[in-house]
């Protein structure tokens, strides 16, 4: 028998779920008032008053600005490399240092603890890290953003859980059989955490699609800009927008359907639009990720 619900109860659902619809409001409204300003005609956007709940004269020409530029493709065309070649590199090398360290008969495996525990909540400081990647001659060239995010500790932590509760029979029995250690981990340990690859393969690649601080820092050469960049430099100087919208007008775009504003939401909606997509198709991972690693933890 149900009980029945008391007033006390009700005020408390109702109030959760004005809360929730509120965060999700809250949460939502910044992506979609960019999204309208950026299917707005420029003037007209301009021209309106007060907050904005519909493209004021809807038009995809600030769009056709963002991709004709050919800043944009190139830094468009860096992400997507920075960001296969950064999640690939460091799913490899953290796992494969996840599984050495989940081996309870490894020498030194408290050492290797120690270290890796020290470097998540100390860092050395922007200029050492400056200056070993001088001295390594990675500066202004594609790997150094790549190799110094080839591994976390903090993911391998994540990694050494999964590969704790794989039973030892299973590498053992493989041995038998006659197969090496690199042979057990890619054909029986990576499929049997393909969960934990997934989620931490979403993390990592969101990082290097978002990330805009190592290529500002260690690259100087436009060869390497990335979109993260390239979005930062034309919100923070409207002289970016503006050169844009001057080059827009060669192209035959009309000057009343753009302006910088529009311009710099459009870019936004570029940089953002290809993690959108991607994750529905890795979320069932992400989410399997995280429950077994709360509970293996």
């Amino acid at each position: 028998m149900l009980k029945a619900r008391s007033t006390g109860d009700k005020i408390f659902d109702s109030i959760n779920v004005f809360g929730m619809i509120l965060l999700i409001f809250l949460t939502l409204y910044p992506f979609w008032f960019v999204l309208v300003g950026s299917l707005s005609q420029g003037l007209a956007y301009t021209r309106a008053r007060g907050v904005y709940w519909w493209p004021v004269q809807v038009t995809l020409a600030n769009y056709e600005v963002v991709f004709r530029e050919p800043g944009i493709v190139s830094a468009f065309r860096m992400t997507i490399m920075r960001a296969a070649v950064g999640t690939v590199t460091h799913l490899i090398v953290t796992s494969l240092f996840a599984y050495a360290f989940s081996k309870k008969n490894l020498a030194g495996r408290k050492v290797y603890a120690t270290i890796g525990l020290i470097t998540m909540f100390f860092s050395g400081g922007i200029i050492p890290a400056y200056l070993v990647r001088q001295a390594l001659g990675l500066l202004n060239t594609f790997w150094v953003l790549i190799i110094p995010a080839m591994i976390n500790f903090w993911n391998v932590i994540i990694f050494r859980a999964f590969f704790a509760e794989i039973p030892d029979s299973i590498s053992e029995s493989a041995k038998i059989d006659g197969a090496g250690e690199y042979r057990i981990f890619a054909q029986l340990i990576v499929p049997l955490s393909a969960a934990v690859f997934a989620a931490i393969a979403l993390f990592t690649g969101v990082w290097h699609w978002n990330d805009f601080f190592q290529p500002l820092i260690f690259t100087t050469s436009r060869r390497f800009e990335t979109l993260p960049l390239l979005l930062v430099r034309t919100i923070r100087t409207r002289e970016a927008a503006s050169g844009m919208a001057t080059r827009a007008a060669g192209l035959g775009i009309e000057q009343d359907q753009i302006n910088p504003l529009t311009i710099q939401m459009a870019t936004m909606i570029v940089a953002v639009a290809p993690i959108l997509l991607l994750y529905p198709f890795l979320q069932r991972y992400f989410v399997k990720g995280i429950m077994l690693g709360s509970i293996k933890g």
